[in-house]
């Protein structure tokens, strides 16, 4: 079926670039713009948000969120029972549902979806860890499903919402395999998966079958037939693309560019709060010089934030003030995360022997006080990296700056662990998203951070019933760690500048806030 398409498309490639055009026997194309072309896209097994932004309407979800309240609410799930002690969670699911491959959807569908996400072979880079302390999934009946944990785990409805535990036809996988699968996606959701050609296009085509829409979905039906995907990954081509009619809707806009077209006739911009962890850099701290305490304090000190936040960002991004965006998770009580305080900074790597000589640089016993950063190519994290160059240069410090353009590249460049700081940053309504971050065993301990009662800590605050204070005071208190051990420099709470034409009308995000409800979207009248 693909292979056909292709053809087809091929002929027909003219008719999909012109956009939102339409004469009443035009097939409806809307083009989107994606701003990072990811190293894979299938979202039981990479990690990267951009993936979800075509493929949340490719799978349908257990439940899902109201984009508003973040509620719970029935997906392909009708309805769910959690046993007494937070360990079963058992699902009752709906009967009239077919993947797009034409099987119908039933329990043991869900068992083969979580055995390959939780496949040791298969690397997942995020859902295992949103299934927490997984134990095994079990067909009750042909509608019934149980997930057994080995211990309670609030997070894990919030978990069956997102994309990255959508529920896949097992056939495909079976088929295609972790390698492949990427290319030939099957889900259940409004949109069919059709083409996918790696930092150039992908193509989705409507699901006239789908009449299992969630409760927050205002329309049963999408109105585009097809959404072409393209990819800008560079930030100047953005703006010009809009202008030119290449692309109808497109995040990641430079704010300049993005409040110049919203200023102009034919767009509208729409900033959107992301949730989740700011735009920010951890510390290495099992390198030199890292790995003193005072020298990342003093780091931390000679970095005005705001400065950073106004010239790069503007005030539709707030100052990060803690390792969770504010809206997500504040601590009232907290004072300033890291005030600008030059001086202070001065100060604190003068008593961790960091001299100041007269060439203007800092060393301790002959060595040069030498600053390692990496930083990815994505969110406007390089333009932060170099004013965090200039200004640790004028604190005395050398500085390089790493480019990783890619997921791929940054693991690469942590795995040789030769940085004193790298920028990575994911996104979520749940703060357990801290834990795979700095719990000791944590994929994603990049600061090499080791401490049994931070572990305990967000062990226990994963079990905790969602919304007890005891769970609440127990994140607080993680955040007052991870700031006096000075493991993490905020930048901003992650701000998505979104502009679309204003052709486009029903533009709206899902409560994870990058992913657009594409089945929403129509033409302007």
């Amino acid at each position: 079926m693909i292979s056909g398409l292709r053809g087809w498309l091929a002929l027909s490639f003219a008719a999909l670039m012109a956009g939102c055009s339409r004469t009443p026997n035009d097939v409806t194309t809307l083009t989107y713009g994606l701003t990072l072309a990811p190293t894979g896209i299938d979202p039981h097994i990479n990690a990267s948000a951009e993936l979800g932004i075509p493929l949340d309407s490719v799978y349908d979800t257990l439940v899902v969120q109201d984009p508003e309240s973040g509620k719970i609410l029935p997906g392909l799930a009708e309805r769910w029972e959690i046993s007494p002690d937070g360990r079963t969670y058992t699902f009752f699911l709906r009967r009239d549902v077919r993947f797009h491959d034409g099987t119908m959807f039933a329990a043991d569908d869900v068992v083969a979806n979580l055995d390959y996400v939780v496949n040791p072979d298969h690397h997942s880079q995020k859902a295992v860890f949103l299934l927490g302390p997984f134990e095994r999934a079990e067909v009750v009946d042909l509608y019934t499903v149980a997930i057994h944990l080995t211990q309670p785990f609030a997070p894990l409805l919030d978990s069956f919402s997102q994309v990255y535990l959508g529920m896949a036809s097992p056939e495909a996988l079976d088929a295609w395999g972790p390698a492949e699968y990427q290319f030939h996606q099957v889900g259940t959701g409004p949109y069919r998966f059709v083409e996918y050609v790696a930092e150039d296009r992908l193509i989705l085509e409507k699901n006239s079958d789908y009449a299992w829409p969630p409760p927050t979905a205002r329309r049963a039906q999408p109105f585009f037939d097809r959404i072409v995907f393209r990819f800008f990954e560079d930030p100047a081509t953005r703006a010009i693309a809009l202008e030119n009619g290449d692309v109808d809707v497109l995040g990641e806009v430079p704010r300049h560019e993005a409040e110049r077209l919203d200023a102009s006739d034919g767009f509208t911009l729409t900033p959107v709060a992301i949730p989740g962890q700011p735009t920010q850099f951890l510390f290495n701290t099992t390198l030199p010089p890292t790995d003193d305490l005072r020298v990342r304090q003093a780091l931390l000190a000679a970095t005005d934030r705001g400065a950073i936040v106004n010239t790069v960002f503007g005030p539709m991004s707030p100052v990060a003030e803690g390792p969770l965006s504010s809206g997500l998770w504040s601590d009232p009580e907290a004072p300033v995360f890291a005030p600008f305080d030059p001086g202070e900074a001065a100060q604190l790597l003068e008593t961790a022997g960091w001299t100041l000589g007269p060439n203007g640089r800092r060393s301790r016993d002959g060595t040069a006080l030498k600053i390692s950063i990496v930083t990815p190519g994505w969110g406007s994290h390089p333009e932060v990296a170099q004013l965090l160059e200039s200004a640790w240069e004028a604190l005395g410090a050398e500085v390089a700056v790493e480019l990783a353009p890619g997921f791929g590249l940054l693991r690469e460049a942590q795995t040789r662990g030769e940085y004193n700081l790298i920028g990575i940053n994911f996104f979520g309504t749940d703060p357990d998203l801290l834990r795979p971050m700095y719990a000791s065993d944590g994929l994603y301990n990049w600061t090499g951070y080791l401490d049994p009662s931070l572990d305990s800590m967000l062990a226990q605050a994963a079990a905790l019933p969602l919304g007890s204070e005891e769970r609440r005071a127990l994140y607080l208190e993680v955040g007052r760690l991870l700031r006096s051990e000075a493991l993490v420099l905020p930048i901003r709470d992650y701000t998505n500048l979104v502009v679309a034409s204003d052709r486009v009308t029903g533009l709206a995000f899902a409560h994870s806030g990058w992913f657009p409800l594409l089945r929403d979207l129509q033409l302007a009248p």
